[in-house]
């Protein structure tokens, strides 16, 4: 007995399945052809599926009766070799399931065994083809510790089920990611497409800065460049006139720029990015609404890192709008993509400030004036709990290490944290706030926090939270902030925050938007998508 379970073992539950059905056509009687070729392919799809338990159990629970190599499956076939066809539409990678090598299978069987291993490859290339176009090619979290959504992966076995007690082709549309934002995104690819099928936007427009009363032909390239973008009637005239400046804060707005109407570097930039780049944005922009592809909550919060703008939406619609400022560049500070829930207010909080700001930036300024600290009305702490003079001390013996104190900033009116924190606690200590720093909510690129992220409507958002428990938000925040004591206002209704990163997005007036990559995730997303197999695609009209 010990023996064989040893043996057992070693075979693998590919060898396993095999001397199973081997064992099958002895006791069933190998002289009946017909039997002889249902234990065939049963033989064939236990061996085809012994390296992916799910679909191995999927195929044992319904005794191995096909899906797709029957003349039963004919709609069920076509409806995936249909939508496989088209994947390349989604921006996924078609090789993965490419509708014209499955036809090829299917052509090419001759055998029971060989449409065992037509079964088995199908089914393995539709799981691939609906958790792709489901809930994303990629996973984030193995991109870069700081992506951490989790895609909404579906249970295969389930998938399965639901696909053969549904009309398939119904099944097949209602796959990908239902949201308008995507619907919107795709119209945008294909516009793009177009766009590259006659060889782009054409030349690119000559530096200089260009503004109202300037006279050049660089403002003919200008016009002409916009006109490719889809701005009608702007003629060929050298004058930069008001008509133009309008049409040039219209497409600032579009692209996160501050509307002076005046084109200097960073609209320029914007002006002369290629269709291709932009054809990439979308690209990981569906792929990003695909990793999103579940019930965001009729009420949520949505902040867009790479915008440094949040949102308030309810039942899909915006409720608040409002500047934000993220992390700073560089993978020490960048503020994270995650998802998690809002519990909870606190007015005038109370700053602890993280030991890597203290020991890195504050214990450099105390090394150079131990006063360092009272000009911000920081305190310090020890490890008992008791207040130090932080001027006392000699600075020279600490190092990152071996600091032993901790910092404190208490509510006031210099507090790096302002008024009032929105909290949901998670793994990153990242959360929303108020901040003293107002003048940063006016730049373009608004990367300088430490991680966090900083409202420019902080009492807005309170204001709008606090609304569906109180008939008066805003006299109940005010006289807690006037109380100038720290105080948690707990949310009634706790609602999801999402933190994501999205480049290029179409808002609900058809208007495309397009942001700077501040912290390169979109190359780094860019290329894990082209090593999956995805491309470009230029179509001609």
């Amino acid at each position: 007995m010990n023996r064989v379970v040893m043996n057992r073992r070693s075979f693998g539950l590919g060898m396993w399945a095999a001397v199973l059905a081997g064992a099958l056509v002895i006791f069933a009687g190998a002289g009946d052809p017909a039997n002889a070729q249902s234990i065939a392919y049963k033989q064939a799809v236990a061996a085809a599926a012994s390296d992916d338990p799910e679909v191995l159990k999927f195929y044992q629970d319904r005794d191995f009766k096909p899906i797709w190599t029957s003349n039963a499956d004919r709609s069920r076939r076509t409806a995936f070799l249909d939508a496989a066809s088209k994947a390349w539409i989604h921006g996924l990678p078609t090789s993965r399931y490419d509708a014209e090598e499955i036809k090829k299978d299917f052509g090419n069987i001759r055998s029971a065994k060989a449409r065992g291993l037509v079964e088995v490859a199908t089914t393995k290339k539709f799981l691939q083809y609906a958790q792709d176009i489901q809930s994303g090619v990629l996973d984030p979290r193995r991109l870069a510790k700081d992506m951490a959504l989790k895609p909404p992966r579906r249970d295969r076995v389930q998938l399965l089920d639901a696909f053969l007690k549904s009309t398939p082709s119904a099944f097949m549309r209602a796959l990908p990611p239902q949201h308008p934002d995507y619907a919107r995104l795709l119209k945008e690819k294909a516009r793009l497409e177009r766009v590259l099928g006659r060889g782009g936007w054409g030349d690119k427009v000559p530096g200089g800065k260009l503004k109202l009363g300037g006279t050049s032909n660089n403002v003919v390239a200008l016009r002409a460049r916009l006109m490719e973008f889809g701005f009608r009637g702007l003629g060929n005239s050298p004058e930069f006139d008001e008509g133009l400046e309008t049409v040039v804060k219209t497409f600032q707005t579009d692209h996160g720029l501050n509307s002076d109407g005046v084109v200097g570097s960073a609209t320029l930039a914007a002006v002369n990015t290629s269709a291709q780049t932009r054809l990439q944005q979308v690209i990981i922009g569906l792929e990003r609404q695909r990793w999103l592809n579940k019930p965001r909550g009729a009420r949520h919060i949505f902040v867009n890192q790479a915008a440094f703008t949040g949102y308030v939406m309810d039942n899909g619609k915006v409720t608040l709008e409002t500047r934000v400022v993220v992390g700073k560049r560089g993978s020490k500070f960048r503020t994270p993509e995650f998802e998690d829930v809002m519990t909870h207010l606190i007015v005038n909080p109370t700053w602890h400030v993280p030991r890597s700001i203290a020991t890195q930036e504050y214990l450099p300024m105390l090394k150079e004036n131990p006063a360092a600290l009272a000009r911000q009305g920081i305190t310090m702490i020890d490890v008992s709990g008791r207040r130090v003079d932080s001027t006392s001390l000699d600075y020279s013996q600490f190092d990152v290490k071996n600091f032993p104190f901790d910092l404190k900033q208490p509510p006031g009116r210099g507090n790096a944290l302002g008024t009032v924190k929105f909290m949901f606690p998670n793994r990153f200590n990242v959360y929303l706030h108020d901040t003293p720093s107002k003048s940063l909510f006016g730049r373009d690129i608004r990367a300088y926090s430490h991680g966090c992220v900083r409202v420019q409507k902080p009492h807005e958002l309170a204001y709008t939270l606090l609304g569906r428990q109180s008939s008066d938000p805003i006299g109940l925040f005010k006289n807690t902030l006037a109380s100038k004591v720290e105080t948690q206002i707990d949310l009634r209704e706790p609602l999801p925050v999402y933190l994501v990163y999205h480049t290029a997005w179409v808002s609900p007036d058809g208007r495309a938007n397009y942001r700077l990559d501040t912290y390169g995730r979109d190359k780094l997303v860019f290329n894990a998508l082209q090593k999956a197999g995805v491309t470009l695609h230029a179509v001609r009209s």
